[in-house]
């Protein structure tokens, strides 16, 4: 029984065929995208040889994120997600047949290769909250942290393969075929969801254009626990997010090995399939507050620890218990999100998860870069994992409901803990 409790909660799986034929899908899906990102790097620093294109991939995808999110987010609680998500994966497969068409043309623009890249994130800023609101209309509400891990674990899981099965692919057949690939694995999202029923939102729909927004970012203001919970996000990617920190603590500590690199890349995935699989003691719990700060705590003490040790074995320990702290948080949070936020709303929150995802590893990124540039990699990863186990302390302190396991479980949900008095309306 133990054990059993312990191990992922697969009672989503048995219950729900729908859940089981979406997450196989957007499992596929993950996996071709995946295969698509490292076709693209290839061919723009093949095309190039330059690291500012190569770096101009990851602006591509986040710029459109960033801009759309949120009016993506309001007409997605505007519609049937149903049909909006089945739209934006058929614009996503478009993009991906496209990539594969220019790359068989022979060697278009970059410029060409990065719009394609872009107009592929934009079909994906209106499916991510569109699949975002699914989980809670296809569960029981004591299986939606179950749900959400099961997503985690298969994502890591295609975090960790695509980029190696992108590589063989590629070696194999070329840039075309990778989109090719990934044009065809839309195609199982795309059936998955075919056979949801329509999910109009449940309750006022959104007002159109800014003033649904607004609407939107009125519920983040004064809904307590959303809102501590996605600051708890922001403040663990954008205060200490490490990749960019690896190729010089390589450097500077074990001998700059390309294979203690590789290690360091996979150690996190790694920690974070583990969480996921020993998730089912946590995702059975009534208050995924507590447990969230503290899987962020982790992720910040880890990588602190990491930045001052000399042993590549414990370094790369402590970065597999970064990784399960980190997705034992992210899957706290999103059970937080997905049951604390009405469903009128619950496309613009999730919108909002989805820039703060996208844009806090890369500005994460970038302040470690900037920190290491002035002063050292020790103190980048220092720094910033002290900096964001304070953050969570502030979080945690200035937030009562979200310690309270009481509170998080019984605030009636779409009511805004202590919203200021004279807040817009909230739909």
């Amino acid at each position: 029984m133990g054990l059993t409790h312990t191990l992922i909660d697969v009672r989503p799986l048995r219950t729900s065929p729908v859940f089981r034929r979406l997450l196989i899908g957007r499992t596929a899906s993950v996996l071709g995208t995946m295969m698509t990102m490292v076709a693209v790097m290839y061919q723009v620093w093949q095309s190039t040889h330059s690291t500012v294109w190569t770096g101009a991939v990851g602006l591509a995808q986040a710029l459109p994120l960033i801009a759309f999110g949120l009016f993506a987010g309001s007409l997605v609680d505007r519609g049937d997600r149903r049909r909006l998500y089945l739209a934006s994966t058929a614009g996503q497969a478009a993009c991906s047949a496209l990539l594969a068409v220019q790359a068989l043309a022979g060697h278009p623009p970059v410029p060409v290769v990065l719009a394609l890249v872009a107009a592929q994130s934009a079909f994906g800023a209106v499916g991510g909250p569109a699949a975002g609101t699914f989980v809670p209309r296809l569960l029981a509400k004591d299986q939606v942290a179950a749900g959400l891990a099961l997503n985690q674990i298969f994502f890591q899981a295609m975090l960790l393969a695509g980029p190696a099965l992108g590589g063989l692919v590629l070696g194999w057949g070329g840039v075309s075929v990778c989109y090719l690939v990934d044009a065809v694995s839309f195609g199982f999202s795309f059936y998955a969801a075919f056979g949801l029923p329509p999910l109009p939102p449940e309750g006022e729909q959104s007002r159109a254009g800014l003033r649904g927004v607004l609407d939107g970012l009125a519920f983040l203001a004064g809904h307590r626990v959303v809102r501590g919970a996605l600051i708890t996000d922001l403040a663990a990617t954008v205060l200490s997010m490490p990749m960019s920190l690896f190729p010089l603590i390589n450097a500077e500590r074990f001998g700059d090995d390309p294979r203690t690199l590789g290690l360091f890349l996979s150690a996190l995935a790694v920690g974070g399939i583990a969480a996921s699989a020993l998730s089912g003691s946590l995702t059975r719990l009534t208050h995924p507050g507590p447990v969230m700060l503290c899987g962020a705590a982790v992720w910040g003490i880890a990588l602190a620890l990491f930045g001052l040790t000399t042993n590549p074995w414990a370094g790369l320990g402590l970065l597999v218990l970064a990784g399960a702290g980190d997705t034992v948080s992210v899957i706290s949070r999103s059970t937080i999100v997905q049951t604390r936020t009405p469903d009128a709303l619950l496309g613009r929150v999730t919108a909002a998860e989805q820039i703060v995802g996208q844009a806090g590893p890369n500005l994460g990124s970038l302040r470690g870069g900037l920190v290491a540039g002035w002063t050292s990699g020790t103190t980048a990863l220092v720094s910033g994992g002290l900096l964001c186990v304070l953050a969570v302390v502030a979080v945690g302190a200035s937030t009562a409901e979200l310690r309270s396991a009481k509170d998080t479980d019984s605030e009636p949900a779409g009511a805004p803990a202590a919203e200021p008095p004279g807040a817009p309306a909230t739909g």
